[in-house]
């Protein structure tokens, strides 16, 4: 929507001016299982209570407690990690550790099996809920917004939001895949990845496997509104499952450009040193000249 970058607000569109809609925005509320009744994003005391904001022609859930919506991404994950009938209960926020003691990250949920007689883990699976980042300012637009909430409000300022989707993948998602992944693959566990359909569509395309021999079970969701119109509800799009090592190779090794593109800018750049009168020689003859050339 052009002009303004607000899909949801405290769980419910702008365009919603239902009573329960005003009073989840004036208590700041949050309607999708945060740890606590109120949205805590950013800040306990002044949170940040966009959940979606507006993605070209679509959606981009920028917060990660938005998937949280009825436990549906927890109760596809148990059909990916365990037999039917079993018995399972999930954990948020567990920390996990390399070797040598040092965290790794906190798991989003681990979903553990256990013996009902006993007590005793039978098994467990992680999942990962990733949201996408936001370039640009979104504070601002959200805090005009909530001086004066109305369905046509409208946001032309500076520095205006858009979804980060490379900045989610090389700084959050590569890296939960390499450290707290990597951890999981070792010890033989599966892993769950859940994700917006608009950010998954800017990955590379992922080998698929059979979900019998898969090791990450990727969950796709979409947001389409619901039969009034009114509210936007989270819906599984497609399931991808995948190996470990081939999920990571694709998303953490980039493909390699043509080579005769980096020359050309190296012959650029060695022409523009030639000019300033650096003789080539001096290059390997001193580290003096090594330093001119880096400056």
């Amino acid at each position: 929507m052009a002009g303004n970058p607000l899909a949801e607000v405290f769980g419910f569109p702008i365009s919603n001016e239902s009573q329960q809609a005003q009073r989840y925005r004036s208590e700041k509320l949050c309607p999708f299982n945060n740890k606590v009744p109120n949205c805590t994003k950013d800040k306990v005391d002044d949170p940040l209570g966009v959940c979606t904001i507006f993605d070209a022609d679509g959606y981009a859930i920028t917060c990660p407690v938005r998937f949280r919506e009825d436990w549906a991404i927890v109760s596809e994950s148990a059909k990916f990690f365990f037999e039917k009938n079993t018995h399972w209960v999930a954990i948020s926020e567990v920390r996990i550790e390399d070797k040598y003691g040092k965290p790794a990250g906190n798991i989003d949920m681990v979903l553990v099996s256990y013996d009902k007689d006993s007590g005793e883990i039978l098994d467990f699976g992680a999942v990962e809920v990733q949201g996408v980042y936001v370039s640009g300012n979104i504070r601002r637009p959200f805090e005009s917004y909530m001086k004066d909430p109305r369905p046509e409000f409208q946001w032309n300022g500076r520095n205006y939001p858009r979804a980060d989707y490379l900045s989610s993948s090389r700084k959050r998602l590569a890296p939960q895949l390499l450290f707290k992944g990597g951890i999981l693959h070792a010890w033989k566990k599966k892993s769950v990845v859940v994700l917006h359909s608009s950010f998954f569509k800017t990955l590379p395309k992922l080998p698929v496997v059979p979900e019998a021999e898969a090791e990450i079970a990727w969950l796709i969701y979409d947001l389409e509104k619901d039969a009034a119109g009114t509210r936007l509800q989270l819906k599984i799009k497609e399931k991808i499952f995948t190996s470990f090592n081939d999920a990571l190779n694709k998303i953490t090794v980039a493909e390699p450009g043509n080579i005769d593109l980096f020359l050309g800018k190296l012959k650029g750049k060695l022409n523009e040193k030639l000019s300033n009168g650096i003789p080539l020689t001096s290059i390997l003859e001193s580290d003096e000249s090594i330093e001119q050339i880096e400056d």
